[in-house]
């Protein structure tokens, strides 16, 4: 602990009322400290804390439904010194406790003792794959004592424990929806995510990196060297580490997502070339394309099978408010521009944002469907060949791993967002809840879904280290 946070922590039991809310609200002195890490020293700090009576940790919010479908309310922004910081403490799964699933569902472990379990493929025979992965080394990103709090708040969700940097091969060979062999695929990896088999190449998101494979459906490992398809932006900051890789129909183009490296271009326009993006690379040669830009971290990709159209699913910018701005999926037009940094939601401009680039705002595309402002919707999936059900027949499953930047929690479920005509057509149904004690703490945390050859639907949970199976009951 550094020496000016032991001086701050040492003043707790003289400050006045409004720093002594700030500690009660925030749980563990975070706002007391928080104004430090805007480079405040701490007699300033101190004064801002007892002067300022709208410096409390968080802001009352609108209901979390608001914030959900082609039109979300959109309030004005809140900002203050101290950001909303309510990160839900990670503590695993009790015995005997699962998620809650839909009314006509039931819900099993497909897989436990996993180690950070991400992302989830489903191979043409049935087998699943899974990237056991965590954010890579970034020397650069969440500096000072500023970063010093995010670590702290990391580590608190969940999120700081070293990578497994390896992809595992789960099998039910039994059919009884729970995998009964298991195979480590790839090792060695470097913070692997998203993975698609396509032309018999098996292709991989690295955080630095599109690698590929060749690879024989039922194969339990593979030893050959892998090819670089493309490099992808990373180094010492990278902060959106996450890279996600879909294939089109025919194979020739992969669709790869590149997160911002900043919350909102603070640290300048130049660390984010190539980043907040989603690429077209060809998956012959790696020559590759900006397809689309403005999205600042377009963590799920999925093909919508009526359209065949690429959808995303995009978190956005923190730090606006409770009920700013909500995540949302789309369909991703070939060259769109979505609005990061200079604008969200459209032409929703944000002053944070200089210099400003109002030829950017007037063009910027609306996202089609609001997912709930700071959910952190990471996991997308079509619904094709579910067998969940009627209401869940034709639409899309979102793993909504949960708010940090929210005085009451969003997110923490998975939710269906039902289809017609190849979009969405009304409101999000719960499919996986119970992931919160009631103590507000992290059972655990959803991130990937996919659809089992059976129907089932799979939930990557990457606190409780489990692959969670929805089935009808």
């Amino acid at each position: 602990m550094s020496s000016a946070i032991a001086n701050a922590m040492s003043t707790l039991a003289v400050l006045p009322h409004v720093a002594r809310q700030c500690v009660i609200l925030s749980g563990d002195t975070t706002c007391a400290f928080a104004l430090l890490a805007y480079g405040m020293t701490l007699r300033r700090a101190l004064i801002a804390v007892v002067s300022v009576s709208t410096l409390a940790c968080g802001t009352t919010g609108l209901p979390i439904a608001s914030g959900f479908g082609a039109h979300p309310v959109l309030p004005l922004p809140t900002r203050t010194l101290i950001p909303t910081i309510n990160v839900a403490k990670a503590i695993g799964w009790p015995a005997g406790a699962i998620p809650v699933g839909a009314v006509g569902t039931t819900v099993n472990a497909f897989a436990t003792g996993l180690a950070h379990p991400r992302f989830v493929y489903v191979l043409p025979n049935g087998d699943v794959l899974v990237s056991e992965a965590n954010a890579p080394p970034s020397p650069d990103n969440n500096t000072g004592i500023r970063g010093w709090f995010f670590k702290r708040y990391q580590k608190k969700g969940g999120s700081a424990a070293p990578s497994a940097n390896r992809i595992t091969l789960l099998r039910d060979s039994d059919g009884d929806g729970m995998a009964d062999q298991r195979f480590v695929l790839l090792a060695g990896l470097h913070s692997p995510f998203g993975m698609v088999l396509s032309n018999g190449s098996l292709y991989v998101a690295n955080t630095d990196a599109v690698v590929r494979f060749p690879y024989v459906t039922g194969d339990t490992q593979i030893v050959a060297t892998p090819v670089t398809v493309v490099q992808l932006p990373a180094g010492p900051i990278n902060h959106h580490w996450t890279k996600t890789v879909v294939a089109s129909a025919d194979g020739s183009t992969l669709y790869v997502s590149v997160g911002s490296n900043s919350n909102v271009a603070e640290k300048g326009m130049e660390v984010e070339e190539g980043r907040a993006a989603i690429w077209a690379v060809n998956a012959a040669t790696g020559s590759h394309r900006l397809f689309a830009t403005g999205l600042r971290n377009a963590a799920g990709l999925a093909i919508e099978p009526e359209s065949r159209a690429l959808w995303a699913s995009v978190n956005e910018r923190d730090e606006l408010g409770d009920d700013l701005v909500p995540d949302y999926m789309t369909a991703v037009r070939d060259g769109g521009f979505y609005g990061w940094p200079y604008s969200y939601f459209g032409a929703n401009v944000d002053s944070r944002v200089k210099p400003r680039r109002p030829d950017l705002v007037a063009s910027a595309i609306v996202p089609d469907y609001a997912l709930g402002a700071h959910t952190a919707s990471l996991g997308l999936a079509s619904s094709h060949g579910t067998t969940l059900g009627a209401s869940f027949l034709n639409g899309m499953f979102i793993g909504q791993h949960g708010s940090w930047n929210r005085e009451t929690a969003s997110g923490y479920r998975v939710i269906f967002v039902p289809f017609a005509n190849g979009v969405p057509s009304g409101a999000p149904i719960d499919v996986l809840t119970g992931f919160l004690s009631a103590k507000g703490e992290a059972m655990g945390r959803p991130v990937g879904v996919a659809i089992a050859r059976s129907g089932a639907l799979l939930v990557a949970d990457d606190v409780g280290n489990t692959v969670w199976r929805v089935s009808k009951r």
